[in-house]
C-alpha cells in the first residue's frame, strides 16, 4: 500500500458533493484540488494539510501535527497530521 487508503476514502467522503474537488494520484498518494489546487492529500500513512502559511506555528500546536518537508525544505503554509505521532515544531 502507497498510501492509507482508509484515510483518502474518509477524505473523499468529507469533500464529496463539494464544487471544485478533484482527486488526483499524484507524490505516490493521492491529493485533493480545490478549483485547480492542491488543498488536502494522504502519503503514506499520513494527511497533508494546507493552511494560511501566517497559521502554520499555531497549527503545527495542535495534537499529531509536524512539518510537512518531503524535499528536505520544511514548507510553510502545510503540515502533516497523523494520529500517534509525536509534535515537531517548525524551527
Amino acid at each position: 500500500m502507497a498510501y492509507d487508503e482508509k484515510l483518502a476514502e474518509r477524505m473523499r467522503k468529507q469533500l464529496a458533493g463539494r464544487a471544485g474537488v478533484v482527486g488526483k494520484h499524484m507524490f505516490g498518494g493521492v491529493v485533493f484540488l480545490l478549483n485547480g489546487n492542491m488543498c488536502c492529500g494522504v502519503h503514506k500513512q499520513a494527511l497533508m494539510v494546507r493552511v494560511e502559511p501566517a497559521d502554520t506555528d499555531a497549527a503545527l500546536r495542535k495534537p499529531h501535527t509536524r512539518v510537512f518537508d518531503l524535499t528536505g525544505r520544511p514548507m510553510m503554509g502545510w503540515c502533516w497530521w497523523q494520529p500517534k505521532v509525536s509534535r515537531r515544531r517548525r524551527d
